[in-house]
């Protein structure tokens, strides 16, 4: 086992660095690690992670109670656990409020999509649990089934919990998350996301797999004819136009193209005074 000296070292570190690159703010968010089968190190509640100190740290047992140090464990304990106690082979949870990836849940658009194969291998996909109460054991519950299965769990309107063997591998999840999120919302903004052929994701997930391992649920799928992969990634749904969740649009708008033989637009149903704003808004950016 890793001294606890290490670990308070560590959990200060990523706690800072969490704070340096804009995945928290405030009071926000909280880290732990396991010291031992029966003990975790966590940060208490009410502290900013951008100036943590050793005394911000407490020590509770894999129930909960506090067994050491001044304050209060994080109010969020109970997904803590909810990690520990469905993944065994993790060693450390991180939970943040990346911005770019909360976006995503608010917007209803899922970052559980084959888009960057860097990911795929690492991660798979990033799935996101429905809203829930922050703080409360209904969330904690909520997050069960997706833990089991994943790295890197986003929760509607809340944050992301990310998972690893260590400190640092649960960061790097983060990271990768927020990253592929940056650059998903980016591709958005210039008009397209392209997906992974589904034969190639399934080949670099399975591949990852047996590379890099993952939740053991996971790994066992590695041989698996789209080894862990959800439908919507080895059937190819096509995510460069996804429509928010829980949204059902009156009309739907096709956008204009244009073509070198000059402007062709196909539209929806929408009206006359819609498509005239829109033949001037495309022309304008023609005249540019």
């Amino acid at each position: 086992m890793i001294p606890e000296r290490k670990l308070r070292e560590e959990i200060i570190k990523f706690s800072h660095l969490c704070y340096e690159r804009h995945m928290l703010v405030a009071m926000d968010g909280n880290l732990s690690v396991k010291l031992s089968e029966n003990e975790i190190l966590c940060t208490k509640a009410g502290c900013h992670k951008g100036f943590l100190v050793d005394e911000d740290l407490v020590v509770i047992d894999r129930k909960g109670k506090k067994l050491r140090g001044s304050g209060s464990p994080t109010s969020e304990m109970a997904m803590h656990l909810a990690c520990y106690d469905e993944r065994p082979d993790i060693s450390a949870v991180i939970h943040t409020h990346p911005p770019i990836s909360v976006a995503f849940t608010i917007a209803g658009v899922s970052m559980a999509r084959c888009v960057l194969p860097e990911v795929v291998l690492t991660l798979g996909t990033v799935p996101t649990v429905e809203y829930a109460t922050t703080g409360t054991q209904t969330l904690a519950d909520k997050i069960r089934p997706y833990v089991r299965d994943h790295d890197a769990i986003l929760m509607d309107r809340h944050g992301a919990v990310c998972l690893g063997k260590s400190l640092l591998l649960a960061f790097c999840n983060l990271e990768t998350m927020e990253h592929t999120a940056l650059i998903t919302k980016t591709a958005r903004d210039l008009g397209n996301v392209r997906e992974l052929d589904p034969g190639e994701a399934s080949r670099l997930r399975s591949m990852g797999l047996k590379r890099y391992g993952g939740p053991p649920s996971a790994v066992a799928q590695a041989d698996a004819p789209h080894a862990d992969l959800p439908p919507a990634c080895t059937g190819c749904s096509g995510c460069a136009h996804p429509k928010p969740s829980g949204i059902a649009p009156k009309s739907e708008l096709k956008m204009a193209r244009v073509t070198n033989g000059g402007l062709g637009a196909t539209l929806g149903t929408v009206d006359k005074q819609m498509e005239d704003a829109l033949v001037r808004e495309v022309l304008r950016a023609m005249a540019k």
